[in-house]
């Protein structure tokens, strides 16, 4: 079985360890969008982007990462 490594903001997600993936919603204090990505072992990422676009086109890319694995 190979492993699908996704690389988004420095960090490298291997798609097979993703237990959950937030929709995108505003950030606080007007940081832009973000979703928040659930890895096994009780780790959380709260990605933040400044567009919408960059947000949906990122989660959109480690989706299909997530469904090829």
């Amino acid at each position: 079985m190979s492993r699908i490594i996704h690389e988004i903001q420095g960090y490298a997600i291997v798609a097979d360890k993703v237990l959950f993936l937030t929709r995108i919603f505003k950030a606080e204090a007007d940081e832009g969008y973000q979703f928040n990505v659930g890895l096994s072992g009780d780790v959380r990422l709260s990605l933040r982007f400044p567009a919408r676009h960059e947000a949906e086109l990122e989660r959109e890319m480690l989706l299909k990462s997530i469904r090829e694995s």
